[in-house]
């Protein structure tokens, strides 16, 4: 008998072995799935960080570990047993990073970064240690504005200058015609300001008396960005019209593109669908397997859904404060076109009472020069018309759009309280 126990024991003892082995096999397959492709952020963004465990496994109190190497400390977001360690995060993230206890159920331990700096540009470590699995994540951090154009009138020539400040990284400018070509322009203008940020400048210069279509480009591939603002300058009008009416129209001519951004915005969120995306199933996976992996599939949608109407909450609610903004700027160079049109109508009845009121014996040349002015006037009075007629226009344009993005947003926080009550019910 004592032979046999001890060749049962041997068994045993390998069987025990064997299990040991196959679970250390098991744990040793879980990895650690990133992005391929940085990811890009503009400052002030909230974005997410990707990072999942697969298989899928219920990492609630399991510790999490993000961080970055170049820092002191290094810690950017700790979790250990369902808890946050504050006193190991680095300064620079407090109150910005979080994690979703519900994707964390499904092994998803993506970090959320509010309000990105351009500090936050680097490369992110995660990492749980419990299955030694880990990955990296890297940040690029932009920031970018739309140009303005100027005009400024010397002696015959306009110049022309385009400006925006703002950018990161450090932009290209350059200046094309209607046809799409580059013009020759005078050497670019790149600052950089104590925030980091860079401000490009450029200048072009035009002769009086010709028209003239323009486009300014700033661009920077890295952050995929690329903004422009489109001018035409009639050659009448460089005649005629004053600093204050010049200024005017470039200022209707980015209101212009603004409501047309503001249409395709419109456009964009009508045909956007929410994007769901899918893990493909285990055909090996046992019956509770298979169950945890949906109710982690239909959360994950669920919070997927819920972040995009989020984002375009935020993306309505800036657009309805620059129109709104846009609309005020209206209302008040509308009142300042009033008001040149009462100055026009003064000039207009002095010019004409001189003309009744001027001697038949009076010189030619003094007729001239006043008959002169009086033309002049009449031109200057057709352009603040034109001005006002468009500014009505835009104001109207802009008024229908307010309405149409503040039903918009009635929509979303609508589909939103919808998305949650459905994660509610989907925890229950």
């Amino acid at each position: 008998m004592g032979p046999i126990k001890n060749k049962h024991l041997l068994v045993l003892h390998h069987v025990v072995v064997f299990l040991l082995f196959l679970t250390q096999t098991c744990d040793g397959q879980h990895q650690m799935i990133g992005p391929t492709q940085p990811i890009v952020a503009m400052i002030g963004d909230d974005i997410i960080l990707p990072c999942h465990l697969e298989p899928a496994v219920d990492a609630v109190d399991l510790t999490v570990d993000w961080s970055r190497t170049d820092l002191k400390p290094r810690s950017v977001y700790v979790r250990r047993e369902g808890v946050e360690l504050l006193t190991e995060q680095n300064p620079l993230y407090t109150g910005r990073t979080s994690l979703s206890v519900n994707k964390l159920q499904c092994g998803d331990i993506s970090l959320k970064l509010s309000t990105v700096q351009l500090s936050d540009a680097g490369t992110y470590k995660c990492l749980v240690p419990k299955f030694n699995a880990g990955t990296v994540v890297t940040l690029a951090v932009g920031s970018a504005s739309s140009p303005v154009i100027e005009l400024t009138d010397v002696k015959n020539e306009m110049v022309l200058e385009c400006k925006s400040n703002g950018w990161y990284p450090e932009p290209q400018m350059l200046w094309v015609d209607s046809e799409g070509k580059p013009i020759s322009v005078e050497p670019t203008k790149n600052v950089r300001g104590s925030d980091g940020l860079y401000t490009v400048s450029s200048k072009v210069t035009v002769e009086k008396g010709q028209s003239y279509s323009f486009t300014c480009k700033v661009q920077q591939k890295n952050i995929s960005q690329i903004k422009e603002t489109h001018i035409h300058v009639s050659g009448d009008l460089f005649m005629v019209q004053s600093n204050t009416a010049v200024h005017i129209i470039i200022n209707l001519a980015v209101c212009l593109i603004t409501v047309g951004t503001a249409v395709i915005l419109i456009w964009k969120w009508g045909q956007k669908k929410t994007k769901i995306s899918k893990d493909d199933e285990d055909e090996n996976q046992t019956e509770m397997e298979e169950k945890l992996q949906k109710e982690c599939e239909e959360k994950k949608r669920l919070e997927d859904e819920l972040q995009n109407k989020d984002e375009d909450l935020k993306h309505v609610r800036q657009t309805i404060e620059k129109l709104m903004e846009q609309k005020t700027f209206l209302k008040n160079q509308r009142e300042k076109l009033n008001t040149l049109q009462q100055e026009d109508k003064t000039e207009m009845k002095e010019a004409v009472k001189k003309e009744k009121e001027t001697p038949l014996l009076d010189k030619e040349k003094k007729m001239q020069k006043r008959g002169d002015k009086k033309t002049n006037l009449e031109k200057r009075t057709e352009v603040h018309e034109e001005l006002l007629k468009m500014t009505e226009k835009l104001m109207e344009e802009t008024e229908n759009i307010i309405i149409q993005i503040t039903e918009r947003k009635g929509k979303l926080e609508k589909d939103k309280e919808q998305i949650i009550k459905h994660l509610r019910e989907t925890k229950k």
